[in-house]
């Protein structure tokens, strides 16, 4: 029995799955504290295939993960479309003021490394089709000085 829950809670204590913020107020104040960039990406988590490819493909990959645990805060700025995975009024009116000043144009997916006072340095739109690796090294060179 022990050798089951061991199993199965493995695996969830030593997940790679990155922590995303929502509220890029807040990951400012941490990456300020932290000496961190911000990476905020804009998704839509239930239609936009790009976007759950991003997630899967490079944000969730352990590459990327080493990388942003040592100089990222992350914020995800989700636009969901389906009526079960609407957001709070609340967080759906942050998410559109990050739009207004972040993603004028609304591309998704849209990922942006901004410096800790919300300074755009480098964005990208659409699949990162060069992979996890190379994004990975991308941020790492991009962030170096921190």
């Amino acid at each position: 029995m022990k050798s089951l829950m061991l199993t199965i809670l493995f695996p969830l204590l030593f997940s790679t799955t990155p922590h995303w913020l929502n509220d890029l107020k807040q990951a400012k104040q941490i990456a300020q504290q932290e000496h961190k960039y911000i990476l905020l990406n804009f998704s839509g988590s239930d239609w936009c295939g790009p976007c759950i490819r991003m997630h899967q493909e490079v944000f969730n990959s352990d590459e990327f993960q080493k990388v942003a645990d040592k100089k990222l805060v992350m914020v995800n700025a989700d636009f969901p479309r389906l009526k079960k995975n609407q957001l709070p009024v609340s967080q759906q009116k942050i998410n559109d003021e990050l739009a207004e000043q972040y993603n004028t144009k609304g591309l998704f997916p849209f990922t942006l490394l901004l410096d800790e006072n919300g300074k755009v340095i480098k964005t990208w739109e659409g699949f990162y089709v060069n992979g996890s690796v190379e994004f990975s090294q991308l941020i790492n060179q991009l962030t170096i000085s921190k």
